[in-house]
This record gives C-alpha cells, structure tokens and sequence, in this order.
C-alpha cells in the first residue's frame, strides 16, 4: 500500500517542510510499531509552474492508494483542479488535505471540494501516522464508517455525506520531530534550493494579520538537537537555510547561542535567514552580530507600518524608535543582510499615511525592502474580525485587499507599480549610486519611486521585457524629465553602477568613449598588477575613467570581479 505526499511549490528553488515532516514521522512510528503497517510513504513535488497536466499524469502514473495533498494560498486551486481530475480517474482512492490553507472552516472546505475524502487539519505529525495506522489496520474507513474516534485533527466525509470533525490534535512536542533532511539527503535533489527548518514552534505576538498569532503555545526543539542538525547543513555546505520560526530572537540567550554556533562553526558559504523582532537585539545582541561573516546571516525585521494607530489596531507591539536603532545599528559593519518588511491595505493606513511608513522604512537603509499588499487569511484575527474593519479583498486565493476605508484600489494599483520600482531599483542593488544621486531631487524617497513608478506605465515599460541596460537608459530618460540639468551628472553614478555589477561585453550608449584611455589603463593595470598576465585582468577586472565636473581631473576606476560584495553581489572598486 502506498501513500504519496503532494507538494505544489510557488518556485523551483523552494523545499516543502511540511511534507518532509510527515513522511519522516509516519516512518518513525512505523518503525516504533505505532504506525501504518505496510504503507509506504513517498514524495512528489512540483510547482505552480509546471502544466497541470504534467502533474495529473505523474500523479497517476504513481499509481498511489491514498493521495495527500499539502495546501497554501498559492497552490489551493491548482489542488482543486487535481483533487477533482484524480477523482474522475481512479474513485476508489482516498484524497487528503492539510496546510494552512484547509485547517481553518474544515466543513465549508470539504462542502466547497466535494471530491475530497478528508481533511488533516492544524499539526499533522501525530494525526498523520494514526491516519495511516487506521487505513493499514483496515479499520479505516471501511468498518467504522467514521463512527468511532477519529484521529485528533482530522475531518472525514462520511459514506453518508455527513461530515465528522474531531478535536484538534495534541501539539507535538519539538523533539519528536525527526530530522527530514538527514534521512532524506541521498534521495532527494536539494541543490540550489533553499532548505527550511524549524527550532520552534508559536510566536508570543497577536498581530492580526498573521496566522502565527493563532498559535501562543511556545515550544522549542533542544539546542543539542539543533547543534547537530545546523552541523550536518554546514557540513553538506547548503546553500542557504531559513528558519521558518516566528521571531527567533523571542528567547534571547537562544538566539545568542545559535548564532554563536554559526559564528564559530562557519563554512564560508552556506547562509541563514532569522525572522527576527528588531527592537528585542540589545548591546550583547549587537556586538555577536557585528562578529559574524559578512553574508553569513540574513535577518527579517518586520516594520509592516509607521503609522502608531495603525499597529494598535493590528495589536502589532512595536517602539518603532527602538526598531529604528536597531535597524540601523546592525547594518554599522555591512556583514549583516538586513530584509525590512511594510505591507499595504492594514487599518487607518491611507496612501499619504504610507508613504510616510515608506519614507521611514528607506531611511533605516535596509539591503532589501519588502513591499508586501496584505492578505485577509482565514484563521487571523483580521479575518474573524471582518466587522471592525470593513477591507474589500479577493474573493479566492491569495485573498489580496482590494480596497480599504483608508486605501481606495486606484491607490493600491499606483503603490504596485513603487512596489515594481523598488524591486527593480532598490533591491537589485544594481542602482545604489544612481539612487543617491537622484533622491535629495525629490525629498522624499516615496515620491521618487512613486514618479518612476508613473512614468514606468506611461512608457508601457511593464509589457515587454528589457536588457539590462535599458533599465539604466529608463532612469536616464526619466532624470532628463523631471531634472534636465542634473541628467548630464546622473551618467558617472549610472556607469558605475553598469560596471560594478558585471563586466559587460557591450558598452552602453549613455557611457562615455573610454577609446583615448586605452593605453593608459593598461600601463596602470599592468603597474598594480605586474605579476597577473594582462589577458588576465581584462578578464576579471574592468577599468573606467571618469572626469569630475569640478575639478576635471580623471579618475581610473578598476572593478575586481573576484572580489565581490556577500551582500549586494557587486565587485569591489578599486581606484587606479
């Protein structure tokens, strides 16, 4: 008997940690005698991007006895599509759901996908393997018909249509969690992917957007346990780790360790990323951090708003001075990325109002700025609270505002097109002089991303793709618009920003001739670097010369493409 596991992944380079978790706890009770006997766990993983009927074929070719699907808001309807085409095929096998995406309103869930057998909802890792225990057993469904207990967290479909909840499950302790990815390493292709993992479970914060404020139950896995599991990642040099706890650094001497054993026990290349509350880092938070190699940590601050009626009344707890500070405080060594978070549509927070929350996000100067547009979950409390504050959202997956009292759409479509610029322009990092040479033009850095924004749409730039260097000409073209006299001045920043990225093969038409420098760069590359064959660093290096508008005096710039920022990926600049 076999049961296949079902994850639908938004992208490729993304790992499901909730089916690996239940697969390596059913074997685990199978091999302790409490599980399914004779049931065979295996995987599929696909994503959002694969044809849905690559998938059903698969699917079916597996030829699995019990199917179980694993369900978020970026790949419900894909499951429903499957779930109802599986059924037409092959009736006879029972479909599971669980996620977060089914956990909450289980009877509508089952009423709204009729083909659907039962739902495992909230943690599975126990009601799992007892669910396969009673389909092994032969007790389940046939026989009991529902009537007797079922597993804790599980909803079933009765021969009869009726359909029967049981209580949830009780929390599985975090040491009963076996480590999926040490069994699984040899049979799984985890490169180039990002790996999760889980140290503990519940969050101590009500936010009301969030489905982490459901769960308050604190529960942690034990440092020795975590010790030897970050030892094997490190070990097998990964890519990159995200802890998917909710604010990390909640305990703050377990995050002191952790982070220490990171420190020490560094492989210079594998990455780990910490949602993390800002404002609980104090001094000896601080001084760990400036310790640590640059790229070595990532850290998630959530800001979400700057607007102090706003986060009462997502019961968001926040002293936006001390986030301020410590923000800011562990960017002071560049070793620490730091990911800062805002998001569109929460309560009392109209467009002026968050342009303001924009405004004070971008002066904490974060690596990357998350601009996020809310999404009503079922389960927060902003989704059972619907009444309090009357916010218009998508009626299917991924339930995205629509429209606030505060935020009208037409406001939401124009903070879309910042959030565009903003990838484009801030978090690529491929702009960052360019940037600060445009932003005292406008004050504000809102409005500066608001009016690329605007001319973005203008130009119709958002219905084509572009070659790199088109970007670089768009934000030319749109400093000759707004601010003709500084354009001239804007090509030095914009060149070396082209150049601190890669060493292009074309020159782009807003750089200057470097033709009369030619011998010159060569007798000064050759001079740095006498031992290095020339063909060598032409290769790993380029050399621009610019003239300063003051003093005109020329300025040799050389770019080692060996030596690269961890943070932004950007080369070193040297000068000549």
């Amino acid at each position: 008997m076999k049961c296949l596991l079902v994850a639908i992944n938004a992208k490729y380079i993304h790992s499901n940690l909730a089916v690996y978790s239940l697969k390596a706890c059913a074997e685990a009770a199978a091999r302790d005698r409490r599980g399914a006997p004779g049931i065979r766990v295996e995987l599929a993983e696909y994503t959002i991007n694969h044809r849905a009927a690559e998938i059903l074929d698969d699917i079916y070719e597996k030829e699995a006895d019990i199917l179980c699907f694993s369900c978020y808001i970026w790949n419900i309807d894909h499951v429903k599509a499957l779930v109802r085409n599986l059924k037409r095929l092959r009736p006879q096998v029972p479909v599971w759901l669980g996620g977060p995406e089914v956990s909450f309103d289980v009877r509508e869930r089952l009423t709204e996908i009729p083909e659907a057998d039962g739902i495992l909802y909230g943690e599975g890792e126990r009601s799992f393997p007892e669910l396969l225990r009673l389909y092994g057993e032969g007790g389940f469904p046939a026989g009991t018909d529902g009537r007797e207990p079922l597993p804790g967290g599980c909803a079933w479909r009765r021969g009869d249509g009726e359909i029967v909840v049981a209580p949830p499950a009780e929390p599985v302790g975090m040491d009963e969690i076996p480590f999926v990815y040490g069994a699984m390493w040899e049979e799984a292709d985890f490169k180039d992917r990002i790996l999760y993992y889980e140290t503990g479970r519940g969050c101590p914060f009500s936010c009301g957007y969030c489905l982490s404020s459901v769960d308050k139950r604190l529960r942690f896995r034990s440092l020795s346990r975590v010790y030897e599991e970050l030892g094997f990642f490190l070990e097998k040099k990964v890519s990159q780790v995200k802890f998917v706890d909710r604010t990390f650094n909640c305990k703050k001497d377990r995050a002191l360790a952790v982070w220490t054993f990171l420190r020490d026990h560094d492989n210079g290349v594998t990455n780990f990323h910490f949602e993390i509350g800002a404002e609980l880092l104090d001094e000896e938070c601080f001084a760990l951090l400036e310790t640590v190699r640059p790229g070595l940590l990532r850290l998630e601050i959530g800001v979400q708003s700057a607007n102090p009626e706003t986060l009462r009344a997502v019961r968001r707890v926040t002293d936006l001075e001390k986030l301020r500070l410590a923000a800011v405080r562990t960017g002071r060594k560049r070793n620490v990325l730091r990911h800062l978070d805002l998001i569109a549509g929460l309560p009392f927070e109209d467009y002026e109002s968050f342009g303001r929350s924009f405004d004070e996000v971008y002066s904490m100067e974060p690596d990357e700025l998350q601009l996020g547009f809310l999404k009503v979950l079922k389960g927060t409390p902003l989704y059972e609270e619907a009444g309090t504050y009357p916010i218009l959202y998508q009626a299917e997956a991924p339930y995205e505002v629509l429209e606030t009292p505060w935020l009208s759409h037409d406001d939401l479509i124009r903070l879309k097109r910042v959030e565009e610029m903003v990838e484009i322009y801030y978090n690529s990092r491929q702009f960052l002089y360019s940037m600060k040479f445009l932003l005292p033009f406008f004050g504000r850095p809102f409005l500066l991303y608001e009016g690329l924004g605007r001319t973005w749409k203008d130009r119709g730039m958002g219905r084509r793709r572009h070659v790199r260097s088109a970007l670089y000409q768009f934000l030319l073209d749109y400093a000759e618009q707004e601010i003709p006299g500084a354009a001239k001045e804007l090509r030095k920043p914009l060149t070396f920003d082209y150049y601190l990225r890669e060493n292009a093969k074309s020159r782009p038409g807003f750089a200057p001739s470097q033709e009369p420098y030619r011998e010159e760069i060569r007798r000064r590359l050759l001079a740095r670097f006498p031992e290095t064959p020339f063909r060598q660093l032409l290769r790993e290096t380029h050399v621009e010369v610019f003239r300063s508008s003051l003093t005109g005096e020329e300025e040799y710039w050389m770019f080692d493409y060996g030596n690269r920022d961890p943070l932004t990926g950007n080369a070193r600049p040297l000068r000549l």
